[in-house]
């Protein structure tokens, strides 16, 4: 399990009380929630008293920053309350590694491509987050404004909040918890794509061994036995990929639903900067968090579209080996097989429709489409 899922994933989780069995799982989990609950009033609270306001690119700004964190909200909840099944997806892929035999070179491949994407996920998010505030800093000091200080998080505090060293205080927790939410939204995409990665090293192995075991001649009992063997492994393949499409159908909902949004406000902050007196502030502020946020998007479409490609090739496995071969009751064994795959391993969009990269473009093109009338108004 240690070679699938990355310390960094391993340490993200715990920090936001997902882990099994981690230290101070309650302690975390209140600590987020209370977080939470107090941030979004307060972005809200903003939301609301300026959405009059004369300036749309702040509005938009704030919207976008609003509900970005209301997705992490959603995620943590839905993993909060799917606990279990989370737990169960930990366990098929300890038991994967124990029973990967003479595997072992293909899923340790595997686990390596999914520590680099993970790695590059989880950076990119902080990344972003360090340019967000960057571009915050440089606006803010090509206003020269000290009466009208811009807070990292567009926020409508309870107390005076623009004077220092109390302005500086906020600015500094705000960063700090920013970019630690920002790393669990990483933690959290680049779990999808280690899930995924591990589920599709399965069906290859899968794969193989239906071709190995199916191109040479085998006694009838050592092959009835080994079909059976093989039919167990599909089943346990499709009862994981049911467990991620669990853990992430609603989630993939939301993730839909904000990113089309927030990609809509920031394209729109990006377009309207162009040749504007602060330019250049504006997009070292906007131009990475949009990047990220079209990465979510693609993240999530790609798993969807890998699994249905993945699971496509068992049964062209099975097609391609010498069925012409085997006993009646061994092609019976091998028609069950084939059945069973011809019901594609996808995630759902909150059980409405399949994640491909038909949706990502989809989303971009609402997306531009929404810019373009905004920028026309």
């Amino acid at each position: 399990m240690a070679n699938t899922i990355t310390q960094a994933i391993e340490i993200g989780l715990r920090v936001v009380g997902i882990w099994p069995d981690s230290d101070y799982i309650t302690v975390s989990r209140f600590f987020w929630t209370t977080t939470m609950i107090f941030v979004q009033i307060f972005q809200y609270r903003h939301m609301v008293l300026h959405f009059n306001s004369n300036d749309v690119s702040e509005l938009m700004d704030g919207l976008s920053e609003t509900l970005s964190y209301s997705l992490l909200c959603v995620k943590l909840i839905v993993f909060w309350t799917k606990q279990r099944i989370f737990n169960d997806v930990l366990e098929n892929i300890a038991t994967d590694w124990k029973e990967c035999g003479d595997a072992l070179r293909s899923m340790s491949n595997m686990a390596s491509l999914s520590s680099r994407f993970s790695n590059l996920i989880v950076g990119l998010h902080s990344i972003a987050v360090m340019f967000y505030g960057i571009g915050v800093i440089a606006l803010h000091n090509d206003h020269g404004d000290t009466g009208n200080r811009e807070f990292f998080l567009k926020m409508e505090l309870p107390f005076e909040a623009g004077t220092s060293p109390i302005y500086e205080v906020v600015m500094t927790t705000q960063f700090l918890h920013q970019i630690t939410a920002a790393s669990v939204i990483g933690v959290l995409s680049a779990l999808l794509v280690t899930l995924v990665l591990h589920a599709g090293s399965q069906i290859d192995i899968l794969r193989d061994r239906l071709l190995e075991i199916l191109s040479k001649e085998k006694k009838p009992a050592v092959s009835l036995i080994t079909m059976g063997s093989l039919i167990r492994r599909h089943q346990n393949i499709i009862v994981f990929t049911k467990k991620i499409e669990s853990l992430y159908s609603y989630i993939a909902l939301a993730q839909f639903v904000s990113n089309t949004i927030v990609i809509c406000c920031l394209g729109f902050i990006i377009v309207n900067s162009i040749g504007s007196d602060h330019g250049f502030s504006v997009l070292l502020k906007s131009i990475l968090f949009y990047v990220v946020i079209n990465l979510e998007a693609f993240i999530f479409c790609f798993a969807g579209e890998y699994l249905s490609m993945k699971s496509k090739m068992i049964g062209e496995a099975a097609y391609e080996s010498r069925w012409y071969d085997l006993t009646p009751s061994e092609n019976r064994l091998l028609l069950f097989l084939i059945m069973r795959s011809q019901k594609q391993l996808t995630i759902t969009v909150g059980k409405f429709t399949n994640l491909s990269f038909q949706q990502f473009a989809n989303i971009i093109k609402s997306s531009a489409s929404y810019i373009s009338v905004l920028h026309a108004l």
